[in-house]
């Protein structure tokens, strides 16, 4: 069970050290989804977060009024939402703190970035500029037996699916990322294909990305799959033929694809 806390955080938005982003606004600490395969806790370098990852949210409560003496202060660039965190996970929906961000950033000359794996998002399209913000959405998988294994309190693949269609109805940009790609569990040509045929439908680019092994997430992957047998597949020759693969079956589908974090 989830454990909520409000704090108190000292700034709102952060330089980003991901490439094609400027800066990164996490309106919460913790994530309820407690996906296997996230390497976020090991990011913020806490023994505590890799522990316990999943069983506790932190509400910056005082984020938006930071926000807004802050971006007065910076200069214009590409925003991340949810670089360690899902901006829409459960707890958003009655926190809001990620609505409020965007209500002060809407008028702003900043392009935001949102990456999630709630159709909660649909909520704040209105906040959007279809012009210059974009929405990416995660699918790993379309089997419902190993999303509920891996990302185990994240929405169902198919209603993920489903916000890429109602984003291509509304013109908003958008992407779908396919990630993380784990060997000998969702890399296989007809794993691939299924979500790819997502993106195909939804007219969306693909982002796609493997496996980051950072610390705690080879326990808990290997704990929720029954094993460990991932770990002697994860070679770089694997990854370069998966990556061939996923390539050429965007291709084939006449669908724009791209490595992750070459996106801008």
């Amino acid at each position: 069970m989830t454990e909520y806390s409000l704090v108190k955080c000292r700034k709102a938005i952060s330089p980003s050290r991901l490439p094609g982003l400027d800066y990164a606004l996490n309106p919460y600490v913790g994530c309820e989804h407690s996906c296997a395969y996230c390497y976020s806790p090991a990011v913020l370098r806490r023994e505590d977060y890799i522990r316990n990852w999943g069983n506790f949210v932190f509400i910056k409560e005082n984020l938006p009024s930071l926000l807004e003496k802050e971006i007065a202060k910076i200069k214009p660039g590409f925003i991340g939402i949810g670089t360690v965190c899902d901006p829409y996970q459960p707890v958003e929906k009655n926190a809001g703190i990620t609505r409020k961000s965007l209500e002060i950033l809407k008028d702003e000359k900043f392009n935001l970035c949102i990456q999630t794996k709630s159709d909660l998002v649909l909520r704040d399209v209105d906040l959007l500029n279809r012009k210059r913000d974009e929405i990416g959405v995660t699918i790993t998988t379309l089997d419902n037996d190993l999303a509920r294994k891996i990302e185990p309190r994240a929405s169902p693949p198919d209603a993920r699916a489903q916000i890429l269609e109602e984003l291509s109805h509304r013109q908003v940009r958008r992407w779908l990322f396919l990630g993380p790609v784990i060997p000998g569990v969702n890399d296989s040509e007809e794993s691939l294909s299924a979500v790819i045929e997502v993106a195909k439908k939804t007219g969306s680019l693909v982002i796609y990305d493997k496996l980051n092994l950072k610390r705690g997430v080879e326990e808990r992957l290997s704990k929720v799959l029954g094993s460990s047998d991932f770990l002697s597949l994860l070679t770089t020759n694997w990854w370069e033929k998966t990556a061939r693969k996923i390539e050429r079956m965007c291709k084939d589908q006449g669908i724009r694809c791209e490595p992750a974090f070459t996106h801008v």
